[in-house]
């Protein structure tokens, strides 16, 4: 299986289980508006396929994406042929311009290794914000939530095609370990099998705020969120008058 159509097995996936990134992205929008009435414009890291980016763009009137991955900015430039997607490494992109709002949703903040690099992510967030401007970060599990040897099994069916995904889910040291399969079938191919193997970070709640506060970020965090995990929300200084 090809990469990119690895991505596109991902995207119908999790909008086959009902995943409602419309829905999220409002809420998202209304945190961020609370906080800055005037933001307008949104940079979503992290953004895979462009599924939050694209409703995103229902709510501000410019949206960007920034995203690590090929095979995933392939499918993002696909479903937004006019939105500018930028190829890059959360820890260390520089773009041109700053936003009213930095958005990483999804949990993808996991997949950084250390607290350095959790650092660097935020201070990167920070360094393209306007004034006033919010950062909201979907973070991982915290390791006195998550569940060793968690086990969960899904199916969806598309168009064109079905596929099923069974994961399992371990500690490893401060990391959880997810190994992922997937049976993916169509009328032309039949059923082909691939796996997956996600080393995402078991942050504690102090070090995701910890590197808010070192970033000039003050931050809160609210519990519950689009999956269960929450989100930190931090705002920028406005300039002084």
């Amino acid at each position: 299986m090809y990469e990119s159509d690895h991505a596109a097995v991902y995207d119908l996936f999790y909008q086959g289980r009902g995943k409602d990134y419309a829905t999220e992205a409002t809420e998202v929008a209304q945190l961020i508006r609370a906080r800055n009435p005037g933001a307008d414009t949104l940079l979503d890291v992290a953004c895979g396929t462009g599924t939050h980016a694209h409703d995103f763009a229902k709510e501000f009137s410019q949206v960007e994406g920034l995203e690590l991955a090929p095979d995933m900015i392939a499918v993002a430039r696909r479903r937004l042929p006019d939105t500018p997607l930028h190829q890059g490494d959360m820890r260390d992109f520089r773009l041109d311009r700053r936003f009213g709002a930095v958005v990483c949703m999804f949990s993808s903040i996991g997949y950084l290794p250390t607290t350095a690099d959790l650092d660097a992510a935020l201070a990167s967030f920070a360094r393209h914000l306007d004034p006033g401007g919010v950062v909201v970060v979907e973070p991982w599990w915290f390791p006195e939530s998550f569940h060793d040897g968690w086990v969960s099994a899904d199916a969806v069916h598309g168009e064109a095609r079905s596929v099923v995904r069974l994961s399992h889910s371990t500690r490893v040291g401060r990391a959880t370990r997810m190994e992922v399969h997937f049976v993916v079938a169509d009328a032309r191919n039949g059923p082909r099998h691939f796996t997956d193997t996600h080393l995402i970070t078991l942050f504690h709640r102090h070090e995701y705020e910890s590197a808010f506060v070192r970033a000039g970020l003050p931050v809160e965090y609210l519990p519950g969120g689009p999956s269960g995990r929450g989100l930190f929300v931090g705002v920028a200084p406005r300039e002084a008058s």
